[in-house]
Order: structure tokens, then sequence, then C-alpha cells
């Protein structure tokens, strides 16, 4: 998919999901790198649909028709791997990114993964950045940023539309002419005028002319850059921990960075600013300060009243009622001088309470100079004062909100990046555990038929891994592979279906070595539960026929029928159809098919799909006890391996795991006849010598 990328071309993406996806900046780049984190991002795609979104593309990418893990079990085989790969990732994310890591029987695709799997193998799972990893998460949109304090005003209706578009966190207004654009002003403390026309107009308020504010909306809406930062606080300094700590490259200047969020509060508001913090707190505090000033003057003047002695002449007091004067007049007569003292008091409270410095004049003027009691505020003055104060505490937070929305504009690609790659080495970290933990190698993914298996060790056991016993095997063609009961026919079945899975997942497989012939579709059957009715005996037989069939339409043609498939080297990158798996052979690994029917006809029937499979070149191996019968239904010679029993010890059954080529392995029964024969317990007539000689 070279190019432009067609986004409902994608398997699984709709005209829906497509409009979503085009809201990312480079959705074609995502749906290539198969980053979940950035489709994650579209509005409405979780991580676990953006996982199956980018398996889509990546098959696209590939021409890949997928379908390779082709029954039920081989399913089961192919969700295990996952769950011991997710098992040790630390983030969600790395577990959706996993799942896009699939079975292929494409060789660019297993190639591509393989060489991201071996660079994460060199990763060494440090526990310190396992917990630093613990609260990396991917970032979030924040989708709810609404700001009513400030509009954009326009005089087009096409402007409108795209300024509605573009911001559309605050409101957008239409206007005809100056005197609307004033009326804004009056409506909201900020007003970005989008037409040059209104350059120069001289209107009362904050009123800017920004002809360029739809190209720049963060100057507009800084709230936009330090909401996201806001919210993605913890998750970037957890992604900065992360670099430190695994000393990986960082794409900026990490304590820049950190420099900058250490001014964001959890709110998306400016902190760290003593100028702004000190007017956001007077004007919380005014109403607060002003009462207490009122308090102290009062205080101040009661305490002078209580301790002088007023005296007023007759005449005097006869002089003062005639006028109707009050008790101002009385106090500016007898206690000017401790008013003047009081007023100054509460003045000074307020300016010291306030920590006032370019409004004190005004803050001054709050108590006036004419006596009264109780010493009252002037409420026109406060008001003043609290207008004063709320517009430089907005203009500050206005200009330090903008100051640092261009710092950390400029910042949110690395940021982005700084995330994505901690999360990214999840990823590559849960590969190397795996590897570490299983003991894993990277496996020969080869053109050749076959499988060859040398210390392999199963992690689906129900056994410690250390104590699990290493196997050898090797199959080409078609095999029967025979054993006793418990002998590990089953396991090693499950063994060969992981090493084969892995491997076409492009992964290291649990073996001291493996080589791995490329598949198109791995076919596994599990052992059925009791014999099937006629109806279901039926459908059996009819899966094998279009097993069979399809095989046979999938050979490799006589030109590279000796497995080297140049044709499919030289073309497996490109767009034409050898670059799909339809020329690829398959595996086919059954367990116990006899249970099916009887194990006359059971016997008949395997030989005959053993020879069907064998002349279309697949690769089987079939697990029964009827190894001998089926050999004998065959009209070709047909391979017997056998998971070898080296005898009875104190009743428990000790077998050699490792499968023997060419060997009937000897059965449970045997084993105890021959034990019998052995130690003595004979009679006379040699009862079970006879016994044991059936069996040859």
């Amino acid at each position: 998919m070279g190019g432009q990328m067609e986004l409902e071309s994608v398997p699984g993406v709709g005209a829906k999901t497509a409009a979503a996806l085009r809201e990312l900046d480079d959705p074609e780049a995502a749906l290539r790198d198969g980053d979940v984190a950035s489709l994650a991002r579209a509005p409405g795609i979780s991580e676990g649909r953006a996982a199956r979104i980018a398996r889509g593309a990546i098959r696209a990418e590939h021409d890949d028709p997928g379908g390779f893990t082709a029954t039920k079990r081989a399913r089961e085989i192919h969700e295990d791997a996952l769950a011991l790969l997710t098992d040790r990732t630390v983030t969600d994310y790395a577990a959706k990114r996993l799942e896009t890591i699939y079975p292929s029987g494409v060789r660019s695709r297993i190639e591509e993964v393989r060489s991201f799997a071996e660079s994460a193998m060199t990763r060494e799972p440090d526990p310190a950045v396992l917990d630093a990893l613990s609260a990396v998460e991917p970032l979030a949109e924040p989708g709810d940023v609404r700001v009513r304090d400030r509009c954009l005003a326009t005089r087009d209706a096409e402007r409108y539309a795209d300024a509605q578009a573009a911001i559309p966190e605050v409101s957008v207004e239409v206007v005809d002419d100056a005197r609307q654009l004033a009326e804004l002003a009056r409506s909201y403390s900020t007003v970005v005028a989008l037409d040059e026309a209104f350059a120069g107009v001289d209107i009362e308020g904050d009123v800017r002319v920004e002809p360029n504010a739809l190209e720049e909306p963060e100057s507009v809406v800084p709230e936009r850059v330090l909401t996201f930062f806001a919210r993605n606080r913890d998750r970037i300094r957890a992604a900065a921990e992360v670099h430190r700590v695994a000393d990986l490259d960082a794409p900026c200047d990490l304590e820049t960075l950190l420099s900058a969020l250490d001014q964001l509060d959890e709110d998306g508001g400016v902190s760290g600013d003593e100028e702004l913090d000190r007017l956001a707190t007077a004007v919380d505090d005014l109403d607060a300060a002003v009462s207490t000033a009122e308090s102290v003057a009062n205080d101040h003047l009661r305490e002078a009243i209580e301790e002088q002695d007023v005296t007023i002449e007759g005449t005097d007091l006869l002089s003062l009622v005639e006028r109707g004067a009050g008790v101002d007049s009385l106090l500016q007569r007898e206690l000017a001088d401790e008013y003047a003292a009081a007023v100054e008091k509460a003045r000074d409270h307020l300016v010291d309470a306030l920590a006032l410095r370019d409004m004190e004049a005004t803050a001054r003027r709050a108590f006036p100079d004419e006596p009264a009691y109780p010493v009252e505020h002037s409420e026109d003055v406060v008001a003043r004062l609290r207008e004063e104060l709320t517009a430089a505490r907005d203009q500050r937070a206005t200009r330090r909100k903008r100051e640092l929305a261009d710092d950390l504009a400029e910042m949110r690609d690395d940021a982005a990046a700084l995330v994505d790659a901690a999360l990214e080495l999840d990823v590559e970290l849960a590969i190397a555990r795996f590897a570490d933990d299983f003991d894993c190698t990277m496996p020969d993914v080869t053109e050749s038929e076959g499988v060859a298996i040398e210390g392999g060790r199963s992690p689906l056991l129900d056994v410690l891994f250390d104590e699990v016993e290493p196997v050898d095997y090797a199959v080409e063609g078609v095999t029967v592979l025979s054993g006793v009961n418990s002998g590990g026919k089953t396991s090693t079945l499950d063994l060969v279906a992981l090493v084969t899975t892995l491997a076409h997942m492009g992964l290291p497989v649990p073996a001291e070595s493996a080589r791995i012939g490329r598949i198109s579709e791995l076919h596994y059957h599990a052992k059925t539960q009791g014999t099937l009715d006629a109806g279901a005996f039926e459908a059996t037989l009819r899966e094998f026929g279009d097993l069979v069939a399809d095989v046979d339409h999938r050979s490799p043609t006589a030109a590279d029928g000796d497995g080297t498939a140049a044709g499919d080297d030289a073309t497996a990158d490109g767009d034409g159809p050898a670059g799909g798996t339809d020329d690829r052979p398959v595996m086919v690994l059954v367990d116990e098919l006899e249970s099916i029917t009887e194990p006359g006809a059971s016997a008949k029937i395997m030989a005959g799909i053993l020879e069907a499979l064998g002349e279309r070149q697949a690769t089987a191996i079939f697990v029964s006890h009827l190894a001998r019968d089926i050999s004998e239904a065959a009209e070709t010679d047909i391979s017997i391996d056998g998971i070898e029993a080296k005898g009875l010890e104190n009743g428990e059954l000790r077998v050699e795991r490792s499968p023997v080529k060419g060997k009937l392995a000897r059965s449970t029964p045997e084993l105890i006849v021959e034990k019998l024969a052995d130690d003595g317990t004979d009679d006379a007539d040699g009862f079970y010598s006879d016994l044991l000689g059936k069996f040859e």
C-alpha cells in the first residue's frame, strides 16, 4: 500500500470509522505502523478496536489473506501464545498492541515482526523500568474544553462556519458593524475579530483583530493546549521517568518539558506565578478583607471613646441640636484625630491583607475621610477595586496562559512521541521477558516443508517450566506418532503447534533451536470426546475431505516443488498474488482421530487421509494408538514415530519424552505384561510370556 492510503480499503474500516480516523494528524502512518496508541486517539475508537483495525491494515499492507489458524484448537494455541506475551506486559496498551502480532504465512510480514522481536530481545527487563511503566498510559484528548469569557466575531458567514469548526471551544458571533462589535465587548472579557476591516476601530474593552486566528487556535484558546497537558501530566511525567530509568533517547529535553508541566495545575490553569497568585487571592479575599478592615477601624474608635471623656457645654449641645447635627459632627469635633487614625488603620489593613501594589490608591478610597460611626466602606469604590483586581488577574492569567501554551504547543508532538516510545518499550520488554522466561531462540523459517525442534519445552503444561523435560522432534511429510497413555503425545503435538504458530508470528520459540517450514494454514484437530454419531461422523469426514481438496489447490508447482520457492521469495513483498499464501503448504495436527468411530474403520480412514496429505506435500502428525493398523491399512509407506516408554518403576511409567523416529512405541499393557514375565511371577506354562508374544 504505497502512497496515499484509502482508509475504506482497510478490512473492518467503514465510512464512519474512516471519518473518525481522519481526525488524526496522520492516520495512514498510524495504520502502516500498527500504532494502536495513535489509532485509539480517534473519536470513538477504543484500544481493542484500534488493535483490530491495525491488524486489518497490516494484512492489507502485506496482501495477507489471513486464516492461518484454521481450526478451533489452532486458534486456542494462538490465544495461549498471546496470553504468554500479554501476561508479561505492564500497560493495557502493550497488551492490545501485541494483538496486532498474529501468525501469518506471508514472508514479508514474518520478517517484519522478526526484525522487531530480535531488537526487543536485546532489552533488559529492569524492575525499575517496569515499575515506572505502571503509570504510563496513552495520551487522552480532552473533549470537554469550553471557554465562556471570550468569543470570535466575523462579518462573513463562510468564515463563521470555518471558525466554529476550527475553534469549537468558544462562541462565534456574526456582527455587521463596529457597534455590534462593541456590544459583544460588553458581554465578553475578550473579543477576537477575524476581519481585517475592524482594524483600527476604537472600541472600549479587550477587542483584538486577528485575521489569522483560525490558523493559530492556541492564541485564542490556550486552554486547548493547557487542558491537554494538564489531563496527561502524570502520564507524560511517567513516560519521562521511563526514559530516564531505561536510559532511552528522549525526543526533547526532559527538564524543559517537566519544568513547563510544573507550571500547570490539575485544571489547566497556570501555577507557580506569584503575581497571578497574589491577584487571584486578592479577588477571592476582597470582601473578607474589607469587612475585617471595618472591624479594625470600629474597634479603634470604640476604645478611643471608652478611654476619653467627651464634654459638651449646654449652649454647644443646644447649638448642635438646633443644627440637626449627629454623631458624625460630634466625632469631627471631639474625636477627629482618633477617627482619622481609625480610618488609616482600616486602609492599611486592606492594603496589607490583599498585598496590593498598583491599586493601593483605589483601596484607600474605600474608606472615606468624613467621620461616621460605625465606620463603613464605600460600596462603589470596593466594586471598582474588585473590577480592577479581576481585570488584572484575568489579563495576567491570559498572558501567562498564552506564554505557557506557546511553550507547550511546541512540545506536544515530542510529548506524544515520549509516551508512545515508553508504551512501545513495554511491548518490547514483554517479548524480552517471554524469551527470557522460556529460554527462547529465534527459529529458522524456511521454504522447505516440515518442522525440526531441538530442546523444545512447552510452557503450556501444568507444571513449572523449569521442570518440563526438553523434547527433540523432527517431521517431514506425514507421520503417525505412537506412544503410551500419558506419555506426552498430546503435549508434543501442542509443542509443535506452539512453535509453528510463534514462528509464523515472527517471534522467538521455546527451544534450543527450531526449523519451521513456512505454511499457509495450521489445522489442529483436538481429541474428540467419545464416539461420534452418524451425522457428526459424516461432518468430520467432510471437513477432512475439504481440507485435502484445499491442500491440493495450495500445493507448490513443479517449478518450485523442491521447496526453494524462489518465485515466492521474489514477490513476497510485492502487490501480486504471490505475496499471499495460496501457493504454500499446510500443517495438519490430529490427536486420536480413532475415537470418532470403531477402531478398524478409524485406522482405514486415517490411512486414507494421511495418504492424500502425503501426496500433496503437507506436513501432518497424527497421534494414534492404532499406528500398526494404520500402517497395515495404508497402500504407501507411512512414517511411524514413537514416544518410547522405558518401563514401569514402582508403578510409575518412565518415558523418553523425545519421539524416536521410525519406532512403534509399546503400549502400557505390553509393559505391564513384560514386567510380569520378567519378575519371576510367571507360571509353569509361561502364561505371561505367551501374552507378551502376542504383542510382537
